[in-house]
């Protein structure tokens, strides 16, 4: 409906002005609600323009009876130029830096944290992340919603951690993604793990502590409440108080002030001793960007006066021989440092895959489709192709192809390569097609009523037909000692975490393909790969399972299980820089030293030094949200009961494919080619059921219903103006060719 208004306007837009001795009426701005009301900022505005509140049960009616004032109106042609200039400038005024910064460099990143201690006082939230690690891809979106929501109070930045090894290994990340929070330069929270309720949590509670901490106690404000409260204390005796306070401030504190937790607890105890304290102030304040920029501009514009009278006071030949080594390097340092700015101020945010491309509407989807992995995505393929225009509710980590380490090799026309490539190329073909994507989670589907409704985190989306195709998530071995080190070297994903492990020893769980691949990828980095497994044989394919056996790096350890995962503390030094001090108050995260190996038939329990424990041991389908929705396979705990073998559900209209409904092969090929019979099968269902697209049939009628041949006095009245008057007043209102043949 708006695409055809705006098609109304354009056309009103290029047709010749209407002559100015003609009379004129207020121009009709058109507002369409669901409700009988609207409010009008500005009562100027509404005193020289009429206006037309249009709500669905009326709609039809009032466009016919109205639209002759529309087009009538010559001074709708202004209004619409006016609002096309407003939009362009207000798009050109938008700031184009990002709200989340990619760390390059571990100089740029030292560079902020010293900036934000010592300068701004925002506490630092940083993302260890890695683009195959699956939960960092959905807890990206996330993560950039929250530093919009938090902009101006704390600093969000992002580390891959695979171009910045050595800001991981001083950190000790261990998992991905990983997130740490500093304030003053130092580490005071961290967790891993794709968790926004910790993320929220742990971000609010760092702002709360900068903002409690942004405190100075000058030397003038506490010699002058000594003057009054304790007239005996000399200037000297006023000195070595204030000299405590500012040596328990060890760190970014160069001119040795009062400030931080130190001046609130002296403040504190002043306050308890004489009935009330000294007063502080801010110590980081806020400048206004104006002001900023201004001054900004103006060491800019005395750089390049110093830079032009330099050039002209001195010779061609630059004065570098008279600089020494040490000069020459800070010259380049700061040099490359100007660039970096430069660059982070035109630098736009690259998780535009993540952004939301589906909006709400008036009419219920047609197809939605729950999941992002190989049964998802041709799902969407095929449904986009039908004209179904399909939304695909999933958060992009495209399922387990998506941590697909190793090259995708039963996968017929792809050879070499990987799983994120092929997730990639199956979404870009599917928006080539019209589909949707809303990068969200789904908590729940309600098929009491028609349309269906899909909830998410922070949408419904109603939808005449739902294909289910969120996969299988991985199983844990519930021993002692897992849960607790899970971040700190107990992982489901080798592909993301296996980088952390480089050079070190790690041990594998499992005997089918996932463990298969993962000690394939491990080995690639890791000094050792040790696969333990319960029986005398793998049950994965032949092909991996002996590569496995033959790779010098992989050793195997038969009928073995593990009982429990040893850990110690982190040593990892948790500084800017190796002479920092670290923070006592800051959580001991415990990471993987051991594990506790048990032989299945002699009981004999032995223990093995490991850095790490990668669990490879399946999957479990991911229909927890289903839960009372439709049936599930009796034999088959967790998997979707279909009929026969069509995807069809147990609910009209809900189709399941992928791995929520095989629990035999499980394999990306047979995902796929199922999620293309699930949108033939919706396809088929809402012939069957006579729901077309709803929108498209409403604009057609209403299309209709203004080009019909009604009372003409209504829709084209003497008064008004009509362009075919500037041919010479030859035709009303039809082509030449058909008023010929008249």
């Amino acid at each position: 409906l708006g695409v055809f208004f705006l098609v109304l306007l354009l056309l009103l837009a290029c047709s010749p002005q209407p002559p100015t001795d003609r009379p004129t009426a207020r121009p009709t701005i058109l507002f369409f609600t669901t409700t009988t009301s609207a409010t009008f900022a500005s009562p100027s505005f509404a005193s020289n323009h009429s206006y037309l509140i249009l709500s669905r049960p009326s709609l039809l009616n009032q466009i016919k009876t109205s639209f002759h004032s529309i087009i009538s109106s010559k001074e709708m042609l202004s209004i619409f130029r006016f609002t096309l200039l407003l939009l362009a400038t207000s798009a050109a005024l938008v700031s184009a830096r990002p709200v989340v910064r990619h760390i390059r460099s571990t100089h740029e990143f030292d560079r902020l944290m010293k900036k934000h201690a010592t300068v701004t006082g925002l506490p630092v939230i940083v993302d260890f992340y890695s683009d195959g690690c699956g939960p960092c891809r959905m807890i990206a979106p996330i993560f950039k919603k929250l530093a919009k929501e938090v902009e101006g109070k704390a600093v969000f930045v992002k580390v891959d951690t695979n171009a910045m090894y050595e800001l991981s290994s001083r950190y000790g990340v261990r998992s991905l993604p990983t997130f740490k929070f500093f304030l003053g330069g130092k580490k005071v929270q961290e967790f891993s793990g794709a968790g926004e309720q910790q993320l929220r949590h742990y971000t609010q509670e760092v702002i709360n502590r900068a903002e409690r901490e942004n405190v100075l106690l000058s030397m003038e404000t506490l010699v002058e409440y000594y003057k009054e409260k304790d007239a005996s204390k000399t200037e000297e005796d006023v000195q070595k108080v204030y000299s405590k306070c500012s040596d328990m401030v060890k760190d970014n504190n160069p001119d040795k002030l009062c400030v931080g937790g130190a001046a609130t607890n002296l403040v504190r105890s002043l306050k308890k001793k004489y009935g009330d304290g000294p007063k502080t102030e801010k110590r980081f304040k806020e400048e206004p960007k104006a002001q900023e920029n201004e001054e900004d501009s103006k060491q800019q514009n005395q750089q390049r006066k110093k830079h032009s009278s330099a050039s002209r006071g001195n010779s061609d030949q630059p004065n570098l021989h008279l600089a020494t080594k040490e000069q020459l390097l800070e010259a380049l340092e700061k040099l490359n440092d100007a660039e970096r700015e430069a660059q982070v101020e035109e630098e736009e945010d690259d998780d535009a895959e993540f952004e939301h491309s589906w909006s709400p509407s008036p009419f219920p989807e047609r197809v939605t489709i729950i999941g992002g992995g190989p049964a998802g995505l041709s799902a969407a393929i095929y449904a986009a192709r039908s004209g179904l225009k399909p939304v695909v509710v999933a958060p992009p980590m495209g399922g387990q192809l998506q941590g697909k380490g190793v090259d995708v090799e039963n996968y017929p026309g792809l050879f070499n390569v990987t799983g994120p490539a092929v997730i990639s190329l199956m979404r870009q073909q599917a928006i080539e097609f019209g589909a949707k994507f809303e990068a969200e989670i789904v908590t729940g589907i309600d098929a009491s009523s028609r349309p269906l409704k899909v909830m998410t985190n922070s949408s419904v989306i109603q939808t005449h037909a739902v294909i289910v195709a969120t996969g299988a998530e991985s199983k844990w071995l519930d021993v002692k000692g897992e849960y607790e080190m899970r971040g700190g070297g107990v992982s489901s994903c080798a592909t993301c975490d296996g980088h952390m492990y480089r050079g070190k020893h790690v041990l594998v769980v499992g005997g089918g393909d996932t463990a298969m691949e993962d000690a394939l990828v491990l080995a690639r980095t890791s000094e050792s790969v040790t696969v333990i497994h319960r029986r005398d044989a793998f049950r994965a394919s032949k092909v991996l399972a002996q590569r496995v056996m033959e790779h010098p790096s992989i050793s195997i350890k038969w009928n073995t299980v593990l009982t429990e995962i040893i850990g110690k503390a982190s040593d990892a030094i948790d500084a800017t820089s190796g002479d920092a001090e670290l923070d006592l108050d800051a959580p001991v995260q415990n990471v993987v030293s051991g594990a506790v190996l048990k032989d299945v038939y002699t009981g004999e329990e032995t223990k093995m030094d490991v850095d790490a424990v990668f669990v490879a041991i399946g999957h479990t389908p991911s229909t927890s949200f289903l839960e009372g929705v439709v049936e599930f396979n009796p034999d088959h705990p967790g998997y979707v009961l279909t009929q026969g073998t069509s995807t069809r559900t147990s609910v009209p209209g809900i189709f399941a494919c992928g791995d929520v409904a095989d629990s035999i092969y499980r394999q990306a090929i047979t995902s796929a080619g199922s999620g293309a019979a699930a949108a033939l099968d919706a396809e088929r269902w809402l012939s069957e059921e006579g729901l077309g697209n709803e929108e498209a049939d409403f604009e057609a009628e209403l299309l209709a219903e203004l080009m019909s041949d009604g009372d003409k006095q209504t829709m084209y009245d003497a008064d008004a103006y009509n362009v075919y008057d500037d041919a010479g007043g030859r035709m009303t209102g039809m082509k030449e060719s058909v008023a010929a043949e008249l």
